[in-house]
């Protein structure tokens, strides 16, 4: 827990709070049986009576939808609600043909929660959860340059979306961005969403202010439609040392909303906001209202997979470094693979073996779209058999990176050992074997014995060279300096 001096900026303290929009994993669209994935489709093909809010048209619920907004919930640290309803939110837009957005209001299907965030330096921070509540999205309106005109594509209008609205807990942009990586990695988790930032299947609105008594609020921007965690953390820097700056020059802070540059690194002013919006909202007549049971509830529960914060708490128990933990949970949603499963079912030592395994080997070449043909079954076979040649000294750390190079590009059919005899990466282990060796070393290099036996223990790595030429490099290194530790008496 940070000392709230710690959060001072040139003498103001800044308050952050996010809006998430969470497009929902679903096969069709909230209302209708339209494709809900628009990423590749031409402008206004994944369309409907209902998008286009013909008259007569009627929205029918989408219960996946539901679905996964209830398993959000529990990502979410708390619970679905037993009854939430829909609502219309009235405001006109051209990318709005109804005229309304089909939203939840006062009584959404989340309400409360928390989640545990992790900071760069191993740190954490709790953060609350206001309300989720299931909304369809808008269309989306393109102004083409120098043109007089605006094209509407509604592809996207009325795709589910979850609108996560955290409490104002954040106070630097650190903060911030591990809120978003946070909800990003949980979302993934449980499957309520792809969580593709790049194609906007998560969006961040994040509001400023900056005061200078802690326990007053300033007058907040609001920046919308941040798709990465890097412009969520840059856009609060901006905002925090803009404010300060107006206010130092003794101007006012206006509220409004704001749009992130990413080209040029600054936020810029899109339109004033108000605090009172005239929305009209009232229950949707068409939708019937949403009301779970236990035994509801009781099941999506039950089908909750692992959190990233009960994960955290295996491999903190294995040691495994911060770092390389956040990466490994990141890398397990990502590629929809059980790193996390295999490692902590290892003892100690030979996790940490695996972990490096990944985080120097397959999720690199991962990154750099290398591709893997192992699934996790064989990955595991893998792992357990190079393991055993290196803990068994037949091999070093080196034979063993380049084994796995080869072994995880392949279907993992490959016999492991014959592969190391072939590359010429198997070591001689056996004392009796290197024994000859190892005298014969001695007694052809009288000079290095006579320093080592002085008390110059740097020379034995030259005793071991020359073994390793007369092995022809199929000594076990680590063995010859033990026989020659014994022999010398060093």
């Amino acid at each position: 827990m940070k000392n709230i001096e710690e959060y001072i900026v040139d003498g103001y303290y800044p308050t952050i709070g996010i809006e998430c929009h969470v497009q929902l994993k679903t096969k069709t669209k909230l209302f209708v049986s339209v494709n809900n994935d628009a990423k590749d489709a031409p402008q206004n093909t994944l369309i409907s009576h209902v998008c286009f809010g013909l008259p007569g048209a009627l929205p029918v619920l989408n219960e996946a939808a539901v679905q996964l907004a209830s398993r959000a919930a529990f990502a979410l640290g708390t619970v679905p609600q037993k009854f939430s309803k829909f609502d219309r939110k009235h405001y006109f837009y051209p990318d709005l043909p109804l005229g309304y957005q089909i939203t939840q209001f006062d009584e959404p299907i989340i309400l409360g929660g928390e989640i545990e965030v992790v900071l760069e330096d191993g740190s954490k921070k709790t953060i609350a959860i206001t309300r989720a509540h299931l909304e369809a999205d808008a269309g989306k309106s393109t102004h083409p340059v120098n043109a007089e005109y605006s094209l509407v594509d509604l592809n996207r209008a009325g795709t589910p979306l979850l609108e996560i609205v955290s409490e104002p807990d954040m106070h630097n942009a650190k903060e911030a961005k591990a809120f978003a990586k946070e909800l990003w990695l949980r979302m993934k988790t449980v499957g309520a969403s792809n969580a593709d930032l790049y194609h906007g299947n998560m969006r961040f609105d994040v509001n400023v202010s900056v005061s200078k008594d802690q326990n007053k609020l300033g007058t907040r921007s609001e920046t919308k439609n941040l798709n990465s965690f890097r412009s969520v953390e840059r856009a609060v820097n901006f905002e925090i040392k803009r404010q300060i700056a107006l206010l130092q020059k003794g101007e006012t802070i206006v509220q409004e909303t704001r749009g992130w540059l990413d080209d040029v690194q600054k936020t810029v002013s899109q339109r004033s906001k108000e605090d009172a919006h005239d929305y009209r909202y009232f229950p949707d007549p068409d939708i019937p209202p949403v009301a779970l049971d236990d035994e509801y509830i009781d099941s999506i529960k039950a089908a909750i997979p692992t959190m990233p914060h009960e994960w955290r708490i295996k491999l903190d128990a294995l040691g495994i470094d911060h770092s390389q933990s956040e990466m490994l949970l990141e890398a397990q949603v990502e590629y929809e693979a059980s790193y996390l499963e295999l490692i902590t079912a290892q003892e100690k030592e030979k996790a940490k073996t695996y972990v490096n395994w990944l985080a120097n080997i397959e999720i690199p070449a991962r990154k750099n779209d290398i591709q893997m043909a192992v699934d996790d079954t064989v990955r595991a076979k893998v792992f357990e058999e190079v393991y055993t040649l290196v803990s068994s000294d037949k091999i070093n750390s080196n034979s063993a990176k380049a084994l796995l190079e080869e072994v995880l590009a392949s279907d993992g059919s490959i016999d492991i050992a014959e592969l190391a005899e072939s590359k010429g990466f198997m070591q001689e282990s056996d004392s009796s074997v290197l024994e000859a060796i190892v005298d014969q070393v001695i007694e052809d290099n009288p000079g290095p014995v006579e320093e080592i036996k002085n008390g110059e223990t740097k020379v034995i790595g030259f005793l071991v060279g020359q073994i390793m030429k007369q092995s022809r490099g199929k000594a076990n290194p680590a063995v010859a300096q033990k026989i020659i530790r014994k022999k010398l008496g060093v």
